[in-house]
């Protein structure tokens, strides 16, 4: 069947069109992207204003257009932490509803943390042993260990790279006391969850997946997207380190210039890197591997389990494109049978 996944976060709402079956991998065939540009747009309380709210429903909708054209049999949409955790929410949701004709739902952080999981341990495969699973997000950053499809332990912490930056960072470049109260902020966050992951033991493969680690990785000559999900990735301490000094010199329009590093995210990769390098030195973590896939694919991969495990559920409940008027004619590729 042909699947879609609405994801919208604090950056971008990106609809990824898989052809999905059992006992394949999701086979992707087209991921659309609208920007939401949700930084400026949300206060220290996380309340999002009113015209971030209008840009998030313009964007959904225009993607949802979009997708119309590609014979989506079915498809799911939730919001992340941006989103999730404002206090005016429903608000927000009620924008969208209105501009969209769609009602996004939301995973809570755990529920994003597992998903993600499954999406790193199917890349990875059984052989890899047990996993460590670390992805940044706008809002909040999600931690996942086990060495089985289900993860022994999996967690949110509020340590997402908006999030930071819109708390600590009142000047571009930010003082060296908003670098220290940060940095301390995160070494207070991680020493609550430290012990309890150092006593799982060193896992096999520790894996970044998400899009803070695709940035670092190519900060620090990693291959470019276009290269295809096949090339490894890695992403060292040292360099992540080395990327925190170099970031926290300059401005976000001189950061959005590095390659790698979009425009839209400039302003949040130095929180972003600060995470990753802190989290790295509490975790010991010397090399991680970055993954292509992450919860979008997570939520397709349960999807498929769904289908043919009864037992299993996703928390989330597929809904059909609304229709605004005739489609217009698309070559897309053949459905898989």
């Amino acid at each position: 069947m042909r699947l879609g996944v609405l994801d919208i976060g604090s950056n971008s709402a990106q609809f990824l069109v898989v052809d999905a079956s059992r006992g394949a991998p999701p086979l992707p065939l087209r991921a659309l992207k609208e920007p939401v540009l949700l930084g400026e747009d949300i206060d220290a309380a996380g309340v999002i204003t009113a015209d971030g709210a209008q840009r998030v429903a313009d964007a959904v909708e225009r993607v949802l257009s979009e997708a119309t054209r590609y014979d989506v049999d079915s498809f799911y949409a939730f919001v992340t932490a941006a989103i999730r955790d404002a206090p005016n929410q429903q608000a927000v949701l009620d924008k969208i509803e209105a501009a969209s004709g769609i009602r996004p739902q939301f995973l809570s952080g755990v529920q994003e943390a597992r998903l993600t999981y499954l999406a790193v341990r199917h890349w990875f495969g059984w052989c890899a042993g047990t996993l460590l699973m670390l992805d940044i997000g706008g809002g909040s950053m999600e931690i996942a260990l086990g060495r089985d499809a289900e993860p022994s332990l999996a967690l949110s912490l509020p340590l997402g790279a908006g999030r930071l930056t819109r708390a600590f960072f009142a000047q571009d470049p930010p003082r060296r006391s908003e670098l220290e109260l940060m940095r301390r902020h995160i070494r207070d966050c991680l020493g609550q969850v430290r012990d309890r992951l150092l006593w799982e033991g060193t896992p096999r493969h520790v894996i970044g997946s998400s899009k803070t680690f695709k940035q670092l990785a190519r900060l620090s000559g990693a291959a470019p997207q276009r290269h295809g999900p096949f090339v490894a990735r890695t992403l060292r301490r040292g360099q992540v380190h080395g990327s925190v000094r170099k970031l926290a010199a300059m401005p976000a329009e001189k950061r959005a210039a590095l390659r790698g590093v979009s425009p839209a995210r400039a302003s949040q990769i130095l929180a972003g890197a600060m995470v990753a390098d802190a989290t790295m030195v509490a975790l010991d973590i010397d090399c991680l591997e970055v993954s292509p896939w992450a919860l979008r694919e997570g939520v397709v991969l349960e999807h498929i389990s769904t289908r043919v495990d009864s037992d299993r559920t996703l928390p989330l409940h597929a809904l059909e494109l609304p229709r605004h008027g005739p489609e217009s004619p698309v070559s897309v590729l053949p459905r898989r049978m």
